[in-house]
């Protein structure tokens, strides 16, 4: 059911400095950035490392809670169909961690904490789709 990566997601208090420290770390920009996110695709496989500034990670998914419960890297795995997977993951106990959402045009996500505490993330991808037809893995 899980196809691949597709992004590993940090969380910094500190994105500007992040951006550079990464920038210098892997000899690129990022390729997608702004305010309060930026992204970088790496790798042979080009996968998507993104860094969100931690002060837009409780509203992703604490849905007004005190305590906005798990944190830190999210992990998002290309899936098929975003809906039925999700829909499975809830049905074998997992909870909403961040709702379904549309990331941008052709990129679908949402996560789950799974039943012992671990966050999901999965994701409809179109990255991730781009890279096997491009290597006719598709």
């Amino acid at each position: 059911m899980l196809k691949g990566l597709t992004t590993v997601r940090f969380h910094t208090a500190d994105l500007a400095g992040a951006k550079r420290w990464y920038t210098e770390l892997l000899g690129i920009e990022p390729y997608f950035d702004r305010a309060e996110y930026a992204e970088f695709r790496v790798g042979d496989y080009q996968h998507e490392l993104g860094l969100l500034d931690s002060r837009y990670v409780r509203d992703l998914g604490s849905h007004g809670r005190p305590d906005p419960g798990p944190s830190g890297t999210v992990v998002y795995w290309h899936v098929d169909d975003i809906r039925t997977t999700l829909d499975r993951l809830l049905t074998m106990g997992a909870k909403e961690h961040e709702p379904l959402r549309e990331f941008g045009e052709g990129f679908v996500g949402a996560s789950v904490v799974d039943p012992f505490g671990n966050i999901l993330g999965i994701m409809e991808n179109q990255h991730y789709l781009d890279v096997l037809n491009a290597r006719g893995e598709a």
